[in-house]
């Protein structure tokens, strides 16, 4: 639900690279006032913490190209469909870790949906219409944010098993991928952030604050459960933001999402059978 509200909160500022600076700066302030009260990460987690700073930040950059050339509800979707699949083959040799009957299936029945709910054969098959080389743009920068997304997933995972502090990995995490975003707009685009700050930097601050909370939990979930089964859970956010589409975007909801969405259910009953 946080995920969802917080990616919502995004696409309603109009200009995607002045709402992702200032949902940078609302995090990184929100976790410089956390850091003096929480334990730093134990040193044999900083590796995989400094690597996770650098693919959080190309998944940030992608993500936001991605909402540049696309829609929300499409985009969403893809991305966050992507990572359970991916995590749950990955973290078979990497974490070694098991899935049972059930839990397999859950993690294909909710990509499955998670990907349904994109509209991908219409995407496809429009693009074929247009006679263009390749996957349409917002399509190929999805699933690249997808593989990122699986990418953080896994570092994160291994990496806050090892800090002794969720907390203490949550806020250096953020506060430290925090700075290049901003230090970008800020430098190259002064202008333009300054003029759209004033209208962005509430809703981008309370963007800030869920998207920080919201991490924290999943790395709290990572060091408890297996990395495959809380990827997948975390990714029913995307039902969240079908009905946050539907009642504030007013976006069609359709009998596609609705099948796409009992499909995601149907995987969270199936996960936590195992």
């Amino acid at each position: 639900m946080l995920h969802a509200t917080w990616n919502a909160l995004a696409k309603s500022v109009k200009d995607h690279l002045v709402g992702f600076v200032a949902l940078n700066l609302g995090a990184g302030t929100v976790c410089l006032l956390v850091v003096p009260f929480v334990d730093a990460p134990a040193r044999r987690a900083w590796p995989f913490l400094a690597l996770s700073v650098v693919v959080h930040v190309g998944y940030q950059a992608l993500l936001l190209q991605s909402y540049r050339v696309g829609d929300f509800n499409q985009v969403y979707p893809i991305a966050r469909g992507t990572a359970p699949l991916l995590v749950a083959l990955l973290a078979v040799p990497l974490a070694d870790e098991r899935l049972g009957a059930a839990q397999l299936a859950g993690v294909v029945a909710i990509g499955s949906g998670l990907i349904s709910l994109a509209h991908l054969r219409d995407w496809l098959a429009a693009g074929s219409a247009r006679a263009r080389p390749g996957p349409p743009p917002a399509l190929a920068f999805a699933f690249a944010t997808g593989l990122l997304i699986t990418a953080y997933s896994l570092v994160d995972g291994l990496g806050v098993r090892r800090a002794e502090s969720t907390l203490g990995y949550a806020a250096w995490l953020v506060l430290i991928e925090s700075v290049s975003i901003p230090a970008y707009g800020l430098l190259r685009e002064r202008a333009r952030v300054r003029r759209a700050w004033r209208s962005t930097w509430r809703v981008a601050g309370l963007g800030g604050l869920l998207s920080v909370t919201a991490y924290a939990i999943v790395l709290w979930a990572q060091t408890r459960g297996a990395l495959a089964a809380v990827t997948a859970l975390r990714e029913t956010g995307v039902i969240v933001a079908a009905v946050i589409g539907t009642v504030v975007f007013h976006e069609r909801f359709g009998r596609r999402r609705l099948v796409a969405a009992v499909l995601v259910a149907a995987g969270v009953v199936l996960l936590n059978l195992g």
